[in-house]
């Protein structure tokens, strides 16, 4: 079940899930993550698969401009979706976990910016900073129904939204600082999650796994 506030992205990338594994396998659904009755849609129409025992947190906003210069409705959306938004699908998700009764696991993505300074992040790095404590503290609060909470923290993973919005210079200057002189790609950073999601980690709970190969 996938949810995004995209009709033709959701679209798109359900047909490729489902020419993989399945048409009947794969199920998507409209969700605003600044909306709380988009989320308890999207949770509820997961009934069809026996419902929620995973929820991959990974709607985020960013943008590139000095604190100096931003502005308040700048720094509010991307601290609403960014943040806020996990913070809604964190609690939704689970109490879905806490009727089913048998615990389940909530992923997070945070980003390397919410350790490491960087020009332009400001409202960015606030919001995945805040990511990693809510994970650790919701982590806190769940473990006690089963349910595990975990975040993953890439430095840069190259996707086509995010080279829509970063200029190719900063790109270019972003894979240079790694070890590997290169962005991750993102199945590299969806196997962190699948690890997470499964019971290879199950005794791993409030944990953020850096997936950066930065100098030191």
């Amino acid at each position: 079940m996938i949810g995004d506030i995209h009709q033709r992205r959701l679209e798109e990338t359900a047909s490729k899930l489902g020419e993989e594994f399945g048409e009947e396998k794969v199920a998507f659904r409209l969700c605003d993550v600044r909306k709380e009755d988009d989320i308890t849609g999207l949770l509820d129409a997961a009934a069809g698969f026996g419902g929620v025992d995973v929820m991959i947190n990974n709607a985020g906003l960013g943008g590139d401009t000095s604190v100096l210069e931003m502005t308040d409705e700048q720094w509010e959306a991307v601290i609403d979706i960014t943040l806020t938004g996990t913070f809604r699908c964190t609690r939704a998700a689970g109490k879905h976990m806490l009727e089913t009764g048998r615990g389940g696991v909530i992923v997070n993505n945070a980003s390397v910016v919410g350790w490491r300074a960087q020009a332009g992040q400001a409202h960015y790095a606030a919001a995945k900073a805040g990511v990693m404590a809510l994970t650790r503290a919701s982590a806190m609060d769940l473990a006690p129904h089963g349910i595990r909470v975990n975040a993953v923290s890439p430095s840069i993973a190259l996707h086509p939204f995010l080279e829509k919005v970063s200029s190719p210079e900063l790109l270019e200057q972003l894979k240079n600082q790694e070890a590997f002189g290169r962005a991750a790609k993102p199945w590299e950073i969806a196997n962190i999650m699948m690890f997470l999601a499964s019971d290879y980690s199950a005794y791993m709970t409030g944990e953020v796994i850096s997936a950066s190969s930065q100098h030191p």
